[in-house]
């Protein structure tokens, strides 16, 4: 078993140095190339509107709060019925803005029950790659679609949980890993797939304490990333009741830190030996880790920690720029600190609430509402607003995805491609 494993990393650690640049040049999973939120770009539109630098504007049936992914031609989202039922996969061609997919990819005879309007059956981002990309609908299904065709080359549908409000997690991938959250009331692990035909590599059990915990407090709904410190490649993964490090190639837990939060969303970053993360969406803290630990760090490894009152986001996630960590929160709070210590920098109210998370470039932070008002800042330290953009009657719950000089943005019913327009 080990031997098969070795081989099978090996030959995925052959393949990822090729594929590295591609990569950077699109906009591959959530929150970008490097999951960080940053779009390594020039020439992005500063303003748009209905009317001002709309190259395309095109209706997406049904409902789904997946953010874009963009490769080469090609931009794919999720979507689903109003019942959970029917679950699709949908390509537009990146140009045109016509639809090239629309891939029915799972029928669902049970949906569970979606709490509130904040989430629905196809929040999930998908991930792409060059030729295939990775659709996950939590317990629903996850499959595996070739982009130039959208034939289903293989699927998974025993990653079974309760999600209590809805699948939201997002994949991952890492190599030749396709890495998922299964973080439910009633079952709680860390499943990396092979991505070439989706059978388990690892699993690995969370080990939070849950003893005296309701089920319902023992969910979760968070995207993991990758971090590279002390000569390993840490999975940082919050979920309930812990933020915990795995080894990214085998699934061992090397730290964790102990919370007492769950249904955490945001996903974590990692930068200056520091990795940051939410503990939770209801009552939620930002926490600093140093990445040099193993066991329980709790007390030994947390740098600096921050509440609701200090800004800390309970759905966005946050912009980490050279040495001040940005955050929007619900609420329309953006606060600027410094990522070595927590310090606040500037700390000021945004126009409407948010679950978007932020988007920089160029030395701009592009924040979006719920409502189609984006903002952008100038990143730094001032507090500087750059332009407000706005839509019509819409709302929005998608990250934005950036390719070449175009912004993607999802809303409730249409993709819209924003982009400099030539006089």
């Amino acid at each position: 078993m080990k031997r098969d494993l070795l081989t099978f990393l090996l030959a995925g650690l052959l393949a990822t140095s090729g594929a590295e640049a591609a990569v950077a040049e699109n906009w591959p999973q959530f929150r970008g190339p490097q999951g960080d939120g940053h779009a390594r770009v020039e020439g992005l539109p500063l303003k748009w509107s209905e009317t001002e630098n709309v190259r395309w504007k095109t209706p997406i049936h049904d409902s789904g709060w997946s953010s874009p992914v963009v490769w080469e031609d090609q931009v794919w989202m999720t979507t689903a019925d109003a019942e959970g039922k029917r679950l699709y996969a949908v390509c537009v061609d990146r140009d045109l803005g016509t639809v090239v997919h629309d891939v029915l990819v799972f029928e669902n005879e049970r949906p569970q029950e979606i709490w509130g309007d904040t989430n629905g059956h196809a929040s999930p981002t998908p991930v792409i790659e060059q030729g295939r990309i990775y659709v996950h609908f939590g317990a629903y299904g996850t499959a595996c679609l070739n982009t130039a065709t959208g034939q289903t080359l293989w699927t998974r549908r025993d990653l079974n949980c309760e999600h209590v409000i809805g699948p939201a997690s997002s994949p991952i991938l890492f190599r030749n890993l396709l890495i998922l959250h299964v973080d439910g009331s009633d079952v709680q692990y860390v499943i990396a797939l092979d991505k070439a035909s989706g059978k388990t590599v690892w699993r690995t059990d969370r080990s939070a304490d849950f003893g005296g915990v309701a089920e319902r407090l023992r969910y979760a709904a968070c995207t993991p990333t990758v971090a590279a410190a002390g000569g390993r490649h840490q999975l940082i993964s919050p979920g309930a009741r812990a933020i915990v490090a795995y080894h990214v190639l085998d699934g061992e837990e090397l730290w964790s830190v102990r919370t007492t939060g769950h249904a955490v969303v945001p996903r974590p970053l990692a930068g200056a030996g520091l990795a940051f993360a939410v503990t939770a969406q209801y009552d939620p803290e930002l926490v600093a880790i140093r990445l040099d630990g193993r066991g329980d760090v709790t007390e030994s490894h947390v740098a600096w920690r921050r509440d609701e009152k200090d800004g800390a986001p309970a759905v966005p996630s946050f912009l980490l720029v050279e040495d001040l960590l940005y955050t929007i929160a619900d609420k329309g709070v953006a606060c600027c600190v410094e990522a070595k210590t927590g310090e606040t920098v500037w700390r000021e109210r945004l126009r409407g609430s948010y679950c978007a998370s932020p988007l920089f470039a160029q030395g701009r932070i592009y924040a979006t509402s719920t409502k189609g008002v984006t903002t952008v800042l100038g990143a730094g330290r001032e507090f500087k607003v750059l332009a407000v953009n706005e839509l019509d009657g819409t709302r929005v719950w998608a990250s934005p995805a950036v390719c070449g000089k175009a912004v993607f943005l999802r809303t409730e019913t249409h993709l819209y491609r924003f982009e400099e327009q030539s006089p």
